[in-house]
């Protein structure tokens, strides 16, 4: 079934079938010998997910299409996005108790990781626009291995983008390639270069002073990326580049320890990027799994 959504997004599954078997399989490698043992794996029964506090879901996609690779019926939910009060249902799916046992931890698995990171990014997006209507709160690649697109998944659902999806997608300078060019003026002069060699890119660099994110802009890099910078020097530092780079258009963005508890701080700077890794590190949303039976029969 399409589960119905409050957000404008069209979701899709972020895993393939594949993908999505394997995560089965590490945890029913076999069969689940607890509901075999007890006799019961062929009774009807149901299964609901619901909020235990305000959350924006994610993952609903997911857990749904595992549910229905295994023969349940998915008869209730909401889409990715969807904010949620406390008490609300999230998915609801009937099916065997075998089935509903097998993918129950699976699945809450993947709501509770993904949901808790929208809700923090939602939360930090609200907070920053409150301030900077027109910032973008965007994450990294620091992500944990091997879960890249559920994490992306995620960060967009609470109104997030990417920062970067790859290395092969965006041209970004960092201090460690200015290694190998003897220093921020040579890269400088190779900025002509770059736009001739990716000239459908916009070049980006990354500093950590005011006098270093003053030359790039000057210079004509498009992005000027702010590391580390304290909220009040970086404050000092975007007023000098607007100053400095009167009529170029240059997007500044600050990285390196934006949390959603100083968000807003950094926000009110002026940048027009957040760039941040925390919200990998959110806490899971809590969602009651409840299994019920709904019948003594047996399903063939």
């Amino acid at each position: 079934m399409t589960l119905a959504t409050s957000h404008s997004f069209s979701w899709s599954c972020s895993l393939t079938d594949e993908e999505l078997e394997r995560l089965l399989r590490e945890d029913v490698p076999y069969f689940d010998l607890t509901t075999h043992a007890l006799g019961i794996g062929g009774r009807p029964g149901r299964i609901t997910f619901v909020t235990r506090h305000e959350t924006v879901v994610c993952g609903t996609e997911e857990a749904a299409r595992l549910l229905e690779k295994r023969g349940a019926v998915v008869s209730a939910g909401v889409g990715s996005g969807t904010a949620l009060p406390a008490g609300a249902l999230v998915l609801q799916a009937e099916g065997c108790a075998r089935v509903l046992h097998e993918v129950w931890k699976v699945a809450v698995n993947l709501l509770e990781y993904l949901s808790g990171i929208a809700t923090s990014t939602r939360a930090m997006v609200k907070a920053a626009r409150q301030v900077n209507p027109k910032v973008q709160v965007a994450t990294t690649r620091k992500v944990f291995p091997g879960t890249r697109s559920l994490a992306m998944k995620a960060v967009l659902a609470g109104g997030g983008v990417p920062h970067r999806l790859g290395l092969s997608e965006t041209v970004l300078i960092f201090p460690q390639h200015r290694a190998f060019l003897g220093g921020l003026a040579t890269c400088i002069e190779q900025l002509d270069e770059l736009r001739r060699f990716c000239p459908e890119k916009k070049i980006a660099i990354e500093v950590e002073t005011k006098d270093e994110a003053v030359a790039v802009a000057v210079a004509g890099f498009d992005i000027v990326q702010i590391d580390k910078m304290p909220v009040a020097e970086l404050r000092e530092t975007v007023a000098a580049v607007r100053a400095a780079a009167a009529g170029q258009t240059v997007c500044i963005a600050a990285a390196g320890g934006i949390t959603p508890a100083n968000a807003a701080d950094y926000s009110a700077t002026g940048v027009e990027v957040l760039v941040t890794s925390a919200l990998y590190a959110s806490p899971p949303a809590d969602i009651a799994a409840r299994i019920l039976s709904t019948g003594p029969e047996a399903v063939p």
